[in-house]
């Protein structure tokens, strides 16, 4: 494992640093769609109505429109792994559409008009506390924490969704998207989901990074929901 460089917020993706402190962009894969036909999983308690999101054919989708310094910037779309982290997966479902209503902290369950408040080219762009909006808040719709569901799927690819946190089994509502393949992470935060449409939105994102992670404009999720 090579030598990783200090966190910028503790809890967050840590960048990987080669002998010449650089990472490469990697080229833009296709991703094959994943098609499952699934049952309820165990964990869901009927009497909350919560099987409903997974009796469906494919994996959900949803979407983020991204506003960048006030101006739209385009849609992103991503598929949701509910076939391998279904907990995970409905927890950032309904935080796109905002049905859980008010959170424990008082503020909405819900990443509309939050921001991307961690952004380093050729890594990756981090946001989902939508009650800081600084890297040091955010909930769940499970209340404040949840454990890590598993490490099945890897950081192999931009364009990579997974949960930033601050250590093990401390997944909130923040995540990340990765610009490149960050092998690194694996087995640390849970990948959950892949952009499948609109990875343009996400390098321009990537433009608005710094080193430090400090945006050049804001970067906000204007709207988002089921796709």
């Amino acid at each position: 494992m090579k030598n990783l460089a200090e966190l910028i917020l503790a809890g967050t993706p840590v960048r990987q640093v080669s002998q010449t402190s650089d990472i490469s962009a990697r080229g833009i894969q296709k991703v094959p769609l994943t098609s499952v036909v699934r049952c309820c999983p165990l964990w869901y308690k009927p009497n909350l109505g919560l099987c409903r999101a997974w009796n469906m054919a494919v994996n959900p989708r949803v979407f983020f429109d991204i506003q960048i310094g006030g101006k739209l910037a385009g849609r992103m779309v991503i598929e949701l792994y509910a076939d391998t982290c279904p907990k995970t997966a409905e927890n950032f479902r309904c935080l796109c559409t905002g049905e859980k209503g008010i959170g424990q902290s008082g503020k909405p369950l819900h990443y509309k008009e939050s921001i991307f408040h961690r952004v380093i080219p050729s890594f990756m762009a981090q946001g989902g506390d939508f009650v800081r909006g600084n890297g040091t808040g955010g909930e769940s719709i499970y209340g404040t924490k949840f454990p890590d569901e598993n490490f099945v799927r890897k950081h192999d690819k931009p364009g990579v969704l997974s949960m930033a946190n601050s250590g093990p089994h401390t997944n909130g509502s923040q995540f990340f998207l990765s610009t490149v393949a960050t092998p690194w992470l694996d087995g640390k935060h849970v990948v959950f989901g892949q952009v499948i449409q609109g990875l343009e939105v996400l390098k321009e994102i990537e433009k608005m990074g710094t080193t430090r992670g400090n945006t050049k404009k804001e970067v906000m999720i204007a709207d988002c929901g089921m796709a």
